[in-house]
């Protein structure tokens, strides 16, 4: 097959994937590396047809390993690991961006809480933009609480009438000096410094103050490790300037780092897609994992058998599809029959 099945499963089960535009092996340090790189005339083409095929080999293996990776049962935890900034921010540092990442709504009896600016229109949308703790994380839920000001008078809560979020790629390597500080407001925050290559549908938010969940219609691949979390529509006056605010009081991005083997590198025209052979996980006995067979097998206990056993089960039920488990249907039904068949004719040789 010149589309291999290991991509053809990511595909349908992250079409993020699609983004990639190119593949990059990061050997170990210590590996060999070629003694002569002179190739002369008479063998360009086997060089050339040779190159063709160790990088198809190449593609094929990585794909392998990361459709294992998405298949693998996940713990959804929090991701976020710091923030590169904000639309605006009402009073900075008192009311940053960085209070969305405690959960309590006081500490050490002070309000935290991130504010945008006041605006008297209130359609002006606002975001926030985090950084994730791995470069490709499978996203599945994004919870969010609003901020009600419990120190002004009627408890207003400061929400907007939806929420958005946009999973990318930074086009440069972020650097310490991007993120958010107590003296760094941050300045990565225009679309133009990202490559977005997933954008939800937008969600109704309620005015209360609770942490509400958001849940993805899919688990969705983050490749490049920044989320960008949209505020549309303005709810809510402040009474002592009678402007439009929206107030955040908590944030979180719930989701599965991938393993360390993978990683991905911005780039100006789309992500790259990097492997690391050296991280390459061990398998619950303390060694290798055997990925001999690994495609076939899996795809053999998918459509004969029509399980997986220690897969997840919702991308499983993505990646068989109708047809496919119509399939698998009908070779249950196959199977059946063969056992009914069998055992009416042993019953009428046991009669003779």
């Amino acid at each position: 097959m010149v589309v291999h099945m290991s991509k053809i499963q990511c595909l349908r089960l992250c079409p993020e994937v699609a983004s990639f535009t190119r593949i990059e092996l990061e050997q170990p340090t210590n590996s060999a590396s070629g003694s002569d790189s002179g190739v002369n005339e008479e063998d360009a083409g086997s060089t050339a047809a040779t190159t063709t095929w160790e990088n198809y080999k190449t593609e094929k293996m990585v794909y392998m390993h990361l459709v294992h990776a998405l298949f693998s049962p996940h713990t959804w935890m929090s991701c976020i690991t710091a923030c590169l900034g904000a639309s605006s921010t009402d009073n900075f540092p008192g009311e940053s961006i960085q209070n969305t990442l405690e959960p309590r709504e006081r500490v050490n009896n002070w309000p935290c809480y991130w504010s945008s600016g006041g605006q008297e229109d209130p359609a002006v949308p606002e975001f926030l933009v985090y950084k994730l703790c791995s470069d490709l994380c499978l996203i599945d839920e994004i919870r969010i609480q609003p901020f009600r000001a419990y120190f002004q008078r009627g408890l207003p809560i400061y929400s907007s009438q939806y929420v958005r979020f946009k999973f990318g790629c930074p086009k440069l390597p972020l650097r310490l000096e991007d993120l958010v500080s107590e003296e760094n407001e941050g300045q990565l925050t225009a679309d133009d410094n990202y490559i977005w290559m997933y954008t939800s549908s937008e969600f109704p938010m309620l005015q209360k103050n609770v942490l509400q969940s958001f849940k993805l219609p899919r688990p969705v691949l983050c490749i490049g490790g920044v989320v960008k979390v949209e505020f549309l529509g303005r709810i809510q006056k402040q009474r002592e300037d009678d402007q439009y605010y929206i107030c955040v009081s908590h944030v979180q991005v719930l989701g599965t780092p991938l393993p360390r083997e993978f990683g991905a590198a911005p780039c100006q025209n789309g992500p790259v897609l990097k492997y690391y052979p050296d991280h390459e996980p061990s398998d619950d006995s303390g060694g290798r994992i055997n990925w001999k067979g690994f495609e076939e097998s899996m795809w053999r206990a998918l459509v004969i058998n029509g399980q997986g056993i220690g897969l997840n089960q919702e991308l499983l039920s993505r990646l068989l599809g109708p047809s496919l488990q119509l399939a698998v249907e009908e070779e249950r039904m196959a199977k059946a029959k063969r056992r009914r068949s069998l055992t009416h004719y042993l019953r009428r040789f046991s009669g003779m």
